[in-house]
């Protein structure tokens, strides 16, 4: 065959072969775009360790700052073929200025929160949940920290994953058992939970993530805050270290007096894909 046509064959080849070689390329899931819809999802199965910082501006009679730094490791275990049990635990190391006049500033452990959920490994059309109760532990190392008596509630995740979003919410109501009125609380946490990735620029994202709260036994006009804001994240990784890193302010539209007025938020998490 002369050397025009084999060159023009290999050409033909190599070309229609490119086609062939993209479709049949499955999908990396150690992408940056696939590492951030996993960092987004409270229900994957996948190790984490988030340290969540929160300075808090405006806080008590003289209008202070404050800061709590959350150590929350996330650790899922498959029970069996059909279910998963995720387990929560947030480790708060708090910085607080007093809260009322004549009150010395605190520094320490707060109250220890572990959540433990039921969720299905298969998830319905892109939708998933988890149900389950979270425990109380009276670690505080100050008074001013919490209450010092354990209490539990019930809590719960739902999830949706369409397109370049990432939806779901998670909410618990906790009620302490033992201990003196002193010690008491019922206290109410809504957390909505709105992603979007922007695909043009993987592992870069959008999110808002308020902490919505009610402590039932505060007086009326007393017991919610209810914060807005933004935050932007990025998913990288460090020498293969998967990572997620993203920083928001928050404004608290409605608080109780001697609540802080705004919170500034940034948080980093080690990523553990299993």
């Amino acid at each position: 065959m002369p050397q025009w046509r084999s060159l023009v064959l290999a050409a033909f080849l190599a070309v229609s072969g490119l086609p062939v070689a993209a479709r049949e390329a499955p999908p990396d899931p150690q992408s940056l775009g696939a590492l951030a819809r996993i960092a987004q999802n409270p229900l994957a199965k996948v190790y984490s360790v988030p340290f969540q910082n929160n300075t808090n501006f405006g806080e008590g009679p003289r209008k202070q700052a404050g800061n709590i730094l959350n150590i929350q490791p996330v650790l899922p275990f498959g029970i069996n073929d059909d279910w998963n049990l995720i387990t929560r635990t947030v480790f708060p190391v708090t910085s607080q200025p007093g809260l009322s006049p004549g009150q010395g500033g605190s520094f320490g452990l707060g109250a220890t929160q572990g959540s433990f959920f039921l969720s299905p490994v298969r998830q319905t059309d892109g939708i998933g949940w988890g149900a389950g109760v979270l425990v109380q532990a009276p670690s505080v190392t100050q008074p001013a920290l919490g209450s010092r008596v354990w209490g539990a509630g019930p809590s719960g995740i739902a999830l949706a994953m369409r397109g370049p979003w990432v939806v779901g919410t998670l909410l618990n109501n906790v009620w302490s058992f033992g201990g003196g009125p002193q010690d008491a609380y019922n206290t109410f946490t809504f957390q909505p939970l709105i992603n979007y990735n922007f695909a043009r620029s993987p592992g870069t994202y959008l999110s808002t993530q308020p902490l919505i709260t009610a402590d039932w036994l505060a007086p009326p006009g007393q017991r919610w805050t209810v914060p807005v804001g933004l935050a932007l994240g990025q998913v990288f990784r460090v020498s293969g270290q998967a990572m997620n890193a993203n920083l928001g302010a928050y404004y608290n539209v409605i608080r109780p007096d001697n609540a802080p007025s705004w919170q500034l938020r940034f948080q980093l998490v080690f990523l553990f894909p299993r």
